[in-house]
C-alpha cells in the first residue's frame, strides 16, 4: 500500500465517513481546500480515488468538481449518471476530458459491479476514454489488488489538471 512505499511522491489523505451517514461533499471540498491552503501541494495533481462508500463519494465528487481533480479511480462504487448526462454548463468539457478508470469485483455481493458498469458507459456515451477494470474472482474487497501495485499510481502520475487561467479562478477555488 502507499504507505510502505516511500517513493511515491503523494501527500495521501482519507476522510472516513461517519457511521450512519453519506458524503458531504461540501464538507470534503472543504477539507481539500484547506489542505491547498496550509501545503505545498501541486494544484494540477490532485487525484482521486475512495472504495465502498468512497467509491460513490468518488464519483460524486469528481462529477460536480470535475475540473479539480487531475484523475480519478472510483473502486467498487456507483454514482449518479444524470450528473454525466446533464453536467452544468461549465463542468460538460471537463467532465469529458476527466481521467478516469474504475475498478470492480464480478462477485461482489454489496455493490453490485452494474453500478461502476453504468457510470463508465455514461462517460463513454460523451466521448470520455474511461476505463473499467473488472477482477473476475474478486468480491467487495477488490481494492487491493489496484492499491498494492503501482499501475495506478504511474496511471495517477501521468495525468495533471489543466492550469487555471487566471489568478481570479485559482483564488476561487482557495
Amino acid at each position: 500500500m502507499v504507505e510502505q512505499r516511500p517513493e511515491f511522491p503523494f501527500v495521501v489523505v482519507s476522510p472516513q465517513c461517519p457511521a450512519g451517514q453519506i458524503w458531504d461533499c461540501d464538507a470534503v471540498m472543504a477539507l481539500l481546500d484547506d489542505l491547498l491552503r496550509k501545503f505545498r501541494v501541486d494544484r494540477r495533481r490532485v487525484y482521486l480515488t475512495g472504495l465502498s462508500m468512497g467509491g460513490y463519494g468518488s464519483w460524486e465528487l469528481a462529477l460536480r468538481y470535475p475540473e479539480r481533480f487531475a484523475a480519478v479511480a472510483p473502486i467498487c462504487g456507483g454514482g449518479n449518471a444524470i450528473l454525466v448526462m446533464l453536467p452544468s454548463g461549465r463542468s460538460c468539457a471537463a467532465i469529458r476530458k476527466l481521467p478516469v478508470w474504475a475498478f470492480h469485483g464480478a462477485k461482489d455481493e454489496l455493490v453490485n459491479v452494474e453500478e461502476s458498469q453504468r457510470m463508465v458507459n455514461a462517460l463513454l456515451a460523451i466521448g470520455n476514454q474511461a476505463r473499467l477494470t473488472i477482477y473476475p474472482e474478486a468480491g467487495h474487497d477488490c481494492w487491493s489488488v489496484p492499491y498494492a501495485g503501482t499501475e495506478l499510481y504511474d496511471w495517477f502520475l501521468e495525468h495533471k489538471a489543466r492550469a487555471l487561467k487566471n489568478n481570479r479562478a485559482r483564488d476561487a477555488i482557495r
